[in-house]
């Protein structure tokens, strides 16, 4: 399989898809959903039946990064339960991308349920005085509500990366709260510490979020993930 930030890089792009964003992070131990990329809602309908229903559909695209909110709200298509519906989402997209001028493809991924789980941030950026830097927060819109981040300088050992859970306003809610079962706070670690070590190692990217990253139990899986280069880094 190629680099995808080589892909990326030599293509003048200056973000991965969610798919490469996802291969890379996977490649360095972060847990992803089953998914593959579809380019006609044909080979969607063909991948949800090998991944197996429910299914999730989304715009598969590097211009796109915050899908959810593009397309009037078509971007994310989620709990699609048969082929009919994989295929009348898949199209929508595509269409709607055309029109739009923008070369997309549709990335297939098997659901998950969400319910057992809190959704959290873990995300990075490179600094232009500190260098490489990460966070951990509440995932999803709340992040962007709540405002209740830790942050480090990288690359974390784990104890620092546990640490930064534990600074969390939200910290009682990774451990249970009401009933609920406690998620597994050195999955998050572990991911705080593979996005830190990911931009030490990598000077062409100068972001990259997982957001929301589904801390359950026993694991913690990246549902989506962006990683955004620096223009030219890799040829400095």
């Amino acid at each position: 399989m190629s680099d995808p930030l080589e892909t990326a890089t030599k293509a003048g792009r200056t973000a991965l898809t969610e798919s490469e964003a996802k291969a890379v992070l996977s490649a360095r131990g972060i847990a992803v959903p089953d998914g593959e990329t579809a380019q006609t809602p044909a080979e969607a309908v063909d991948a949800a039946g090998r991944l197996g229903y429910p299914v999730v559909v989304k715009i598969e695209s590097p211009s796109v990064q915050h899908k959810s909110d593009w397309g009037g709200g078509i971007g994310v298509a989620l709990g699609l339960e048969d082929g009919d519906a994989v295929e009348a989402a898949a199209a929508e997209i595509l269409e709607t991308a055309e029109e739009r001028g923008i070369e997309a493809a549709v990335r297939v991924e098997s659901a998950l349920e969400v319910d057992g789980g809190i959704e959290v941030i873990v995300g990075g950026t490179r600094d232009p005085s500190f260098g490489p830097t990460v966070l951990v927060g509440l995932g999803g819109v709340a992040v962007e509500v709540l405002e209740d981040t830790s942050h480090r300088l990288a690359p974390v050992t784990t104890e620092e990366a546990l640490a930064m859970t534990r600074e969390l306003e939200a910290s009682p809610l990774l451990d249970g709260y009401r009933g609920e079962p406690a998620i597994d706070r050195d999955a998050v670690a572990d991911a705080i510490q593979t996005v830190g070590e990911f931009l030490v190692d990598e000077p062409s990217v100068s972001e990259v979020e997982v957001n929301p990253l589904l801390a359950r139990g026993d694991d913690a899986l990246a549902l989506d993930a962006l990683v955004t280069l620096t223009p030219d880094a890799r040829s400095e």
